[in-house]
Order: structure tokens, then sequence, then C-alpha cells
């Protein structure tokens, strides 16, 4: 008999609030990545897979903050949008010192030994501001965790409606002490150094050809072999090599279920008489 397959592993993510933001699968686009002649930086695929290896929360609206440099609480001014809702349960001063808590509005729970990584989006800047990242055992938490920013220096910045304050990641985390560094040699591993050296002559030989201007090089670009997932000096292909991440959004929040509508307006009066008259007995009448 076959075994049943294992169930796939389980983020719960349990509102707090009404309305609380907008979880989304991360997305690869990046500003920056955008402005650069033919979008080269796309070209680095572990950028792009960083990008999207876990899941964006997002700004229900946007504000400004604006940090004097105090240590003070006081110290950081919100200027939120007309349309933002109960902002002072979004985001705040709690922890003083040019440090900005972003109230997540969701608690998560995973599976046993599983965590969530809680950061700032992979690859995404902010001048004047640095995303605290944290590492929660989510897999017993029972109340919900915040997203904290620290400016780096006096001044004003921004976020954005639908920009992602927090992304969160999973994380096998009691299994990563079972790991052991260990200093190996590629004389010792004679295949894995035949590659390296095969990838390093091919990769010296392009470099050379582009700065030559060989038409060629200059067609390619660049070299494909991570891309693909191709070995550099053989045709095969190595096993479950993912060039592109395909995570499962979070399913949209079941609609209200109306109330019904009213009946017959009943008169309990009548109704109390009626059931006073039917319970006398013969001898009452």
């Amino acid at each position: 008999m076959t075994e049943a397959p294992e169930p796939a592993p389980r983020l719960e993510c349990f509102p707090t609030s009404p309305t609380p933001p907008e979880l989304v699968p991360g997305r690869p686009d990046r500003d920056w990545m955008d402005a650069f002649a033919a979008r080269h930086p796309y070209r680095c695929l572990p950028l792009s897979m960083a990008n999207t290896t876990g899941w964006e929360l997002l700004c229900p609206f946007g504000f400004e903050a604006e940090w004097d440099g105090g240590l003070a609480a006081e110290a950081i001014r919100f200027t939120p949008d007309a349309d933002a809702v109960h902002f002072e349960h979004f985001a705040a001063s709690h922890f003083t010192h040019g440090i900005i808590t972003f109230h997540t509005g969701w608690l998560f729970r995973t599976p046993p030994g599983w965590a969530l990584r809680a950061s700032g989006s992979p690859n995404r800047f902010k001048h004047g501001l640095a995303p605290l990242e944290g590492l929660v055992e989510t897999d017993w938490l029972p109340y919900p965790f915040t997203m904290n920013w620290a400016f780096t220096a006096p001044g004003k910045v921004r976020f954005e409606k639908g920009e992602p304050f927090c992304f969160i990641q999973p994380v096998e985390h009691r299994r990563i002490e079972a790991f052991e560094p260990v200093r190996a040699s590629l004389e010792g591993d004679a295949d894995l150094g035949r590659q390296y050296e095969a990838w390093k002559e091919a990769r010296t030989l392009f470099n050379n050809s582009m700065a030559d201007g060989d038409p060629e090089a200059i067609k390619q670009a660049w070299q494909r072999y991570y891309f693909r997932g191709e070995y550099p000096d053989r045709a095969e292909r190595p096993e479950g090599h993912v060039n592109k991440r395909r995570l499962t959004a979070l399913p949209e929040a079941p609609a209200p279920v109306a109330a019904p509508e009213p009946g017959p307006r009943v008169d309990f009066r009548a109704w109390s008489a009626v059931g006073a008259l039917g319970t006398k007995s013969p001898a009452e009448d």
C-alpha cells in the first residue's frame, strides 16, 4: 500500500482586529532594480528568490513619521493621510529611542518546530530608517508580535498605502543547531573541483570576450548557468532547481452572514393569556 502524502504545513493567520493589514505573497519587483538599464538586477536569481520567499504585510494607508533625534516617545511625530482609520492602533512610538512600532493585526501559528522570521522586505531600502529583524516562536506563542523600524538619523520618512512594512518567512529554527560547519577542500572532491574549474574558465573567457567587444558575447549579454540550473561541464541539470517562487495567497475573509429577515411580530401578552387559558383544568370552567 502506498503511504498517504503528508499534509501541507499550514501558516494559520488569526486576525486580531476587524480590518487587519493585507497579507500577500512576496513580490519580485523593486524600484531600484527597475531603474537599471535592461533591468539587469533581475538577472540575479538569488535577488528575485529572496524577494519572493515569504509574505508581505501592507500598510492600510499612507503616513509620514519625523524624528527629532530625541529619546522620548514624543520625539517621533506622525502625520497620517486623511483616509487613515484608527492610526494609533497601527503605528506608534512605543519603545522610544527613535523606533517606530507597527502592529501586524494578526496572530500567527506555525507547525511545531517552525518559527517566523519577521523583517523588512528583502532588497527594499528606506533612507533614514532600518528594519529590526526578529525570530518569533510562533509554534506556541498565544499573542501577536510587533514589527519595529529604527531611525538611523533625525529626519522624515514616508510609508505609502500598500507599501510592505513587514516580511514574514517560516524558518525551521530548531534544526539549525544540528548543522556543523566543516572545512573542506576542492582537491578532496574531484567532481566539484572539476566543475568549479570549468565554470571559472568559462566565466573568464566570457568576461574577456565582453571586454573585447565580441558580438556574440554582447548578444548573449550574461551567462545563464545558475538561472537555468545548469552545470558548466555537463548537459544534465540538478534536481530541485527553482527559478520562481509560487507562494499561496491568504484566502479572502468570508462575507458576513446577513441577518435573517424579521418575522411577524408576536404579541407576547396575548400568547401568555392563551397559554394560561390552555393550562386551566376542566374544573375551573
